[in-house]
């Protein structure tokens, strides 16, 4: 697992890094959602993959799929029901083009709904992008027990969602809470 560059801390949000706490591994499936990429021209896709590694996490999966509602639906599932996967990020297909077709895939697949995901998203896309924030339909929540994030396609969109959110909720040191140590728990009744 790499160590925390001290410019990383800065993103805690006033969370810490707790070192009596054990590391744990999350394996984590990247899909992303485009009619125009593939492997070659997947930056995000790539982005995505490179700092899921160097934070420690597993890399369970990745895929390409064209904005289509149904074949998003059919890969989150195949990944939700893997039991190899425990949580699931998403690039692309969150605009409010007619194409964008994400959140309509995802969001009826949830049990949950993270409202403070796309809340705190918007919060610090705004710092970077400003007003266009507002063209993103980020979300997150749960489906078959495990989280699934729903980042725009933009390069800088995922640096911001990984970077500044999911990369600390997903690690099981971050305090005073995290959603590594909810993981064992989402399926409870």
């Amino acid at each position: 697992m790499a160590d925390i560059a001290e410019d990383d801390l800065k993103w805690l949000g006033g969370g810490r890094i707790n070192g009596d706490r054990p590391f744990k591994q999350v394996s984590i499936a990247v899909l992303t959602v485009s009619d125009t990429r593939d492997e070659e021209s997947d930056t995000s896709g790539d982005i995505l993959a490179k700092r899921i590694e160097a934070a420690g996490h597993h890399v369970a999966a990745r895929e390409i799929v064209r904005d289509d509602v149904e074949k998003i639906r059919t890969v989150v599932k195949n990944w939700t029901n893997s039991g190899e996967v425990d949580a699931i990020i998403s690039t692309g297909g969150t605009g409010i083009t007619g194409r964008d077709v994400t959140p309509e895939a995802i969001e009826p697949l949830m049990s949950k709904k993270i409202d403070g995901f796309s809340t705190i998203f918007h919060m610090l896309s705004y710092q970077t992008v400003g007003l266009s924030t507002l063209q993103s339909r980020a979300t997150a929540g749960i489906v078959d027990g495990v989280f699934v994030f729903c980042l725009p396609g933009s390069n800088g969109a995922v640096k911001d969602g990984w970077d500044k959110v999911i990369r600390w909720q997903l690690d099981s040191r971050h305090g005073p809470c995290n959603m590594v140590e909810l993981m064992s728990r989402l399926n409870e009744r």
